[in-house]
């Protein structure tokens, strides 16, 4: 986790042969050790990562979509947050392009170890703008191959998390900046395709899309974007990987296929 593979590639992604474009930003790892080494230990964990929800959409590259996939972990950069820090929800709790506190308080550095202005621009440059370009050239592809595009960006957090939310989250919260980064009738379709799944969930909710939603979905240009946020008692027992639950994961992936089949229809 922490520390290791400090030379590995940025991201993975593996261009499909449909319109549909999965962007999975958070569920990274690498943290190189320059920087961990200004962590704290709880930080060094990676505590607000989204457990293994590359594996929940393991399938999705038989289904012919592309797959983005970050390696290095939010804590490095937060490829789903503007790049001039503006917050994302106003007047609720920030976690900006480097996140300084964890999710349910504490800080990530140790006290000096903060990144300032000079190594946030660095890490903008050396781990946010690729993803960013990246994610950039296969919407333009899509598009200009298929006449559209559809962005689907994968999210996970604990289901309880009280510095940024009341009570207990739904299973499953589509965003669409409030059915603005998509098509209405796709919202739709996918919004009745979650209702009869059986997991609770919510529609523009607590959840309403991050950056890259709100950043490149454009209904009017042929570029329609959705963000799934999972709550993590769907598919695992607590809080960390390794309590990743096959028996749940297997039911909701089948949930998830059917979400994604009703993408490409």
């Amino acid at each position: 986790m922490s520390g290791e593979n400090a030379t590995a590639e940025l991201f993975s992604c593996v261009r499909g042969t449909t319109p549909l474009i999965l962007s999975i930003p958070h569920s990274g790892l690498c943290v190189p050790e320059s920087i961990s080494a200004e962590m704290t230990p709880e930080a060094r964990t990676l505590p607000d990562t989204d457990w293994r929800v590359d594996e929940l959409y393991d399938f999705a590259g038989k289904l012919g979509a592309t797959v983005l996939k970050a390696h290095y972990s939010r804590y490095v950069a937060d490829l789903n947050r503007p790049p001039d820090g503006e917050p994302l929800y106003p007047g609720q709790a920030v976690t900006g392009l480097c996140p300084l506190e964890l999710f349910k308080g504490g800080p990530v550095y140790l006290p000096g170890g903060e990144p300032g202005e000079v190594e946030m621009k660095r890490r903008r440059v050396q781990y946010w703008a690729p993803y960013h370009d990246r994610l950039q050239a296969e919407l333009d592809h899509a598009r200009e191959r298929y006449g559209k595009a559809i962005l689907y960006d994968c999210h996970s957090i604990a289901a309880l998390v009280p510095g940024l939310f009341e009570g207990r989250l739904p299973s499953l919260n589509l965003g669409t900046n409030n059915g603005t980064s998509c098509g209405a009738a796709l919202q739709g379709r996918v919004a009745s395709e979650v209702a009869r799944s059986g997991y609770s969930y919510a529609v523009n909710g607590r959840f309403v899309g991050g950056y890259i939603t709100r950043r490149y979905g454009a209904p009017e240009k042929d570029c329609h974007a959705l963000q799934m946020e999972i709550a993590q008692d769907a598919y695992m027992r607590g809080a960390a990987p390794e309590t990743y639950d096959r028996s749940r994961a297997d039911r909701l992936k089948s949930c998830l296929r059917r979400v994604l089949a009703t993408l490409l229809e």
